[in-house]
C-alpha cells in the first residue's frame, strides 16, 4: 500500500473484529508477534481495533511512524498505558516523565552519553567481558542470557555511576528480573492499578529490595562526592528556584539507567549469539574478520572502524530480533494519519518487529544476512523502516553506548570462543516492555582451535 496519505476518510481503518468486551486485547496478549503480524499483512498501512481501553491504531508503514515519532512527536505522549507498565519499578524517571521534567532530566543524563565519554567506557567494557571470561572453560554449557545480563549490569553501574556492584549484582539483577516477568502477567496488565494481585506484589517487593541498593548508591555519593557519573551530577543540579533533586528523583533516574542500560544490550549480545549458532557461515566470516583485524589482541575502540562485519551483524540482530519490539504513544490532539482521524483517548502502536520484517524494505527477511547492511541498501531504505531505538527527541539517549558495548562484547568472546546451542533449544520469546526469552539460551563454550 501507499504511504502517500489521501484525503480524510471518514471512519475507522480496518481491522480485526475481537470479541465483546474484552474486543483483541487478549488476543494480542497471548500472541502479541503473531497478533501484530497477522494485522500488519491483513489490514495494510494502518489497522484499527477495539478494546477496553479504547481504540488502538497500529500504524505498520515508516512514513506513518515517522510523523508520531519525529516530525508531529509534540502531539504525542507515552501515555498511561505505557506508565501503567514502567511506573512501579522506574517511577517518574526519563522513560516516563514528560513535557519539562523529561527535558530537564535529559538535558542532564545527556553529557554521560557524549561521543567523547562514551570513548573512555570503551576499555573498561572489554576488561569487564575478559573477566567475565575467566570463568569459561571449553566444553561447559553457560546460560548465555543471564551471563550477558550480569556483565552488562556491572558495565552499566561503573560507566554511568562511577561505582562496582559485585556486591549487589545479584540483588540488583534478581529484582530487576523479577519485576520484568511480572509485567509479562495478563492480570498486570488488565487489571485495574489499584487491584492487589500476586504480580503486583512481586514487583512492590522487587523495588523495595532494589531501593535498599540504590538509596545506599546515592547516600554514599552524597558522603563521597565525584565529579564523575550520573548521581554525582544529579546531585549537584538545582531548579530555577535553587532547589535539589529530591532522593526520589534521584533513585528513578538511577533505576531507568539501570533497567535500560542493560536490558537491552544483553537482549541484543543473546539473540546474536543465538543467531550465530544457526548461522555457521555468518559465524565464520565475523571470526575471520576478528581474525584479520586483531590477530588475537584485545579489541579497543580504534579497531572498531575495521570492524564492518562486527557491527553488520548486530544491526542485522537487532532488525530480527529488536530489543524492544514495539512503541506505544497516546495523542493529545487530534491528527491526520493515513487519511484517518486519531483522537486523544486512543493509544497507537508501531511494531519494530514487523517493520523490520517487512518483504517491502528487506529481501528475504526472515533470513539472518548481514552482508544486506550494504551503504546502497541503507541509503534506499525508509528512514523508519530500522528503529531499534526508536527516533525523534525521545529516541534511545543511550543508542551509542549500546553499540559500542555489542560490538566489543561481541569481539572480546568471538576471537576466543565457538558457542554452540544446546541441542533442543527453542526461542519462545515473550512482548512486554521488551522482546525476552521466556526460557534461558544454554551453549555449550568451545575454545577456538579446540573441541574441548
Amino acid at each position: 500500500m501507499s504511504s502517500d496519505t489521501p484525503a480524510l476518510s471518514g471512519g475507522r481503518p480496518p481491522g480485526p473484529d475481537g470479541l465483546p468486551l474484552v474486543g483483541n486485547q487478549l488476543a494480542f496478549l497471548r500472541d502479541p508477534y503473531g497478533f501484530m503480524t497477522r494485522t500488519a499483512r491483513e489490514y495494510g498501512d494502518i489497522a484499527a481495533w477495539e478494546d477496553p481501553g479504547g481504540t488502538t491504531y497500529q500504524l505498520n508503514h515508516p512514513d506513518y511512524i515517522e510523523q508520531v515519532l519525529v516530525s508531529n512527536n509534540e502531539n504525542y505522549i507515552k501515555g498511561e498505558r505505557f506508565q501503567h507498565i514502567l511506573r512501579p519499578i522506574t517511577g517518574n524517571g526519563i522513560l516516563n516523565s514528560e513535557g519539562a521534567v523529561w527535558r530537564r532530566n535529559r538535558h542532564l543524563l545527556q553529557p554521560a552519553f557524549h561521543p567523547d565519554r562514551i570513548e573512555e567506557y570503551a576499555e573498561m567494557m572489554v576488561a569487564f567481558t575478559e573477566d567475565a571470561l575467566e570463568s569459561w572453560a571449553g566444553g561447559q554449557t553457560r546460560p548465555i542470557h543471564e551471563e550477558m545480563m550480569e556483565l552488562t549490569l556491572k558495565i552499566v553501574s561503573r560507566a554511568l555511576f562511577g561505582v562496582d556492584i559485585d556486591d549487589h549484582v545479584e540483588r540488583i539483577g534478581d529484582s530487576l528480573e523479577e519485576f520484568m516477568l511480572a509485567t509479562e502477567s495478563l492480570s498486570h496488565l488488565v487489571l485495574p492499578p489499584q487491584v492487589p494481585t500476586p504480580t503486583r506484589r512481586q514487583i512492590r517487593r522487587a523495588r523495595e529490595d532494589l531501593d535498599a541498593v540504590v538509596y545506599g548508591m546515592v547516600e554514599e555519593r552524597r558522603r563521597n562526592p565525584s565529579d564523575r557519573g550520573v548521581i554525582s551530577k544529579l546531585l549537584e543540579v538545582t531548579d530555577e528556584n535553587g532547589n535539589t533533586l529530591s532522593n526520589e528523583e534521584i533513585r528513578d533516574e538511577v533505576v531507568t539507567l539501570l533497567l535500560a542500560g542493560h536490558e537491552t544490550t544483553a537482549l541484543s549480545l543473546t539473540m546474536t549469539a543465538y543467531l550465530l549458532a544457526r548461522n555457521p557461515r555468518a559465524e565464520a566470516t565475523l571470526v575471520d574478520e576478528l581474525e584479520d583485524v586483531l590477530d588475537g589482541a584485545t579489541p579497543t575502540m580504534g579497531d572498531l572502524p575495521e570492524l564492518g562485519y562486527t557491527e553488520r551483524v548486530v544491526k542485522e540482530s537487532m532488525r530480527l530480533y529488536p530489543p524492544v519490539p514495539g512503541i506505544v504513544r497516546e495523542p493529545v490532539k487530534p491528527d491526520i494519519v493515513g487519511g484517518y482521524e486519531i483522537r486523544p483517548g486512543s493509544t497507537v502502536r508501531m511494531h519494530q518487529w514487523v517493520v523490520h520484517r517487512d518483504p517491502r524494505w528487506y529481501d528475504d527477511p526472515l533470513a539472518f544476512e548481514p552482508d544486506r547492511w550494504t551503504p546502497e541498501m541503507e541509503s534506499e531504505l525508509p528512514k523508519l523502516a530500522y528503529f531499534p531505538f526508536a527516533a525523534g527527541p525521545r529516541r534511545c539517549i543511550g543508542d551509542r553506548f549500546a553499540m559500542l558495548e555489542a560490538r566489543l562484547i561481541l569481539a572480546t568472546i568471538y576471537r576466543e570462543y565457538h558457542l554452540e546451542l544446546v541441542p533442543g533449544t527453542d526461542l519462545d520469546l515473550m512482548a512486554t516492555i521488551t522482546a525476552r526469552p521466556k526460557h534461558e539460551i544454554p551453549m555449550t563454550v568451545r575454545e577456538r582451535g579446540s573441541r574441548n
